[in-house]
């Protein structure tokens, strides 16, 4: 069994999409438009459901791996103000010079809420909010990960 993350990212996948290609290097395995979805039967398209309800350029669905990971993302319903809360998305780095990059890459436009350094549990680590609003935890683990 797995647990996925699934973000939705009201109207800005794309953009999200190819930041953490940059910032990450996530490799986007999955995309899917509402253009290429097929017509909805009358009951999904009379909730705002059916492809017909969302501009068609827009992400329906899509998947990135981060590492072993794997994320799912989408514009979801495009009204251009994501709510990413309750959680935060942890990448464990293999050393202080990779959590840094990670931690500065994936800041970008975002805010710190916890800045990068030792603690009593890690070798470093640091929360950030991305430009997007999605909470991460980059950490350096006390023990080597290899």
């Amino acid at each position: 069994m797995q647990v996925q993350s699934y973000l939705f990212f009201d109207g800005r996948c794309e953009e999200a999409l190819e930041f953490y290609q940059a910032a990450l290097g996530a490799e986007v395995t999955a995309l899917m438009r509402y253009k290429d979805a097929p017509p909805q039967p009358e009951p999904a398209a009379q909730q705002g459901c059916g492809p017909g309800q969302m501009d068609p350029e827009k992400i329906m669905h899509a998947n990135m791996q981060i590492g072993e990971t794997q994320i799912m993302a989408s514009d979801g319903m495009n009204g251009g103000k994501p709510d990413f809360k309750g959680f935060a998305l942890s990448i464990t780095a293999p050393n202080e010079n990779e959590a840094h990059r990670i931690f500065a890459a994936i800041g970008e436009g975002g805010q710190v809420q916890m800045p990068l350094g030792e603690t009593f549990f890690a070798r470093s680590f640091g929360m950030v909010t991305d430009r997007f609003g999605v909470s991460w935890m980059v950490i350096v683990p006390l023990l080597d990960i290899g």
